[in-house]
């Protein structure tokens, strides 16, 4: 393969992880026109792993998508898999949580959504908001109703949060669920570019939300919030991707190679038919050839 992207975004597990070492914009020898045959080409290849993933049946892919607003997890999602069976791949949008949802765990509504085995399962925003969002807005874990203080979300309290979503994802792979998280990398000038643009082309206007532009004060310790989750739960078993996002044409390119990678390393198979099952192919073969 020319070009080959998953080995250079990847965050292996117990290394020093600076989000600031990390470049929001893509430098390399691809180009945009490159990149956009190259993502056709990759599509298919996508469309037929995922074809074989569903007949297999033995394991299942989970993608996690976290990324600052405006980085492009939902053209990302449009464009990667815009050509896979729907009926094999299912994408959960995590909003705020309901009373419901706050009534158990914070991980409760995430397990309902996993793919079954043969499937994908695309997360946009996950279990890490828990981490991200309530770490930055602490006060929205008192919903919870376990707490009632934010004095009581002390550095054990976030210890606990980082190991529970380790212990999450290791039960998943342990049971043949394969997890890829991607975090989109975004610069602030970019968003700021895309937010205008929400604004300025009424097509978009709907895409605009006021309540991104008070998000968009916290940046700093957003970005320091992101950093420690990924250092935290980056393993071996659920490896974070921290991928470029300023150019969203590079950011599809360098995720469908990373996905399709994962896919090829679960050594798919198509489920081969027994020597009764293939006697009653040739049968029924004849049955339908002799037809009047």
């Amino acid at each position: 393969m020319k070009y080959n992207f998953s080995d250079d975004f990847l965050i292996k597990e117990k290394s020093k992880f600076g989000i600031k070492k990390h470049k929001t914009s893509y430098k390399g020898k691809i180009n945009k026109e490159e990149a956009k045959q190259l993502l056709e080409t990759e599509k298919e290849k996508l469309r037929l792993l995922q074809e074989k993933l569903y007949a297999d049946g033995s394991q299942s892919l989970l993608i996690i998508l976290q990324a600052m607003d405006a980085a492009g997890k939902d053209s990302l999602i449009e464009h990667v898999f815009g050509g896979v069976n729907p009926q094999g791949c299912e994408v959960t949008s995590f909003k705020s949580p309901s009373s419901k949802e706050y009534s158990h765990d914070f991980i409760w509504r995430h397990y309902l959504s996993l793919p079954a085995k043969g499937k994908i399962g695309i997360f946009n925003r996950s279990h890490y908001e828990s981490v991200l969002v309530c770490k930055v807005h602490p006060e929205y874990n008192l919903s919870e109703k376990t707490w009632t203080d934010v004095k009581q979300f002390d550095k054990k309290f976030w210890e606990n949060r980082f190991e529970s979503i380790r212990n999450f994802e290791k039960h998943l792979a342990n049971n043949g669920t394969k997890i890829i998280k991607i975090f989109l990398n975004v610069s602030k000038e970019e968003q700021k570019e895309r937010f205008l643009d929400r604004i300025n082309e009424e097509d978009k206007n709907w895409k605009f939300a006021e309540g991104d532009i008070t998000e968009r004060g916290f940046w700093d310790d957003y970005q320091k919030a992101y950093e420690q989750a990924i250092k935290e739960t980056s393993t071996d078993s659920a490896p974070w991707y921290v991928i470029p996002a300023d150019q969203k044409w590079f950011s599809r390119v360098a995720a469908i190679q990373i996905i399709i990678d994962k896919l090829e390393e679960m050594d798919l198979k198509f489920p081969e038919l027994s020597d009764k099952q293939n006697k009653g192919l040739a049968e029924s073969k004849a049955r339908l050839e002799n037809e009047k």
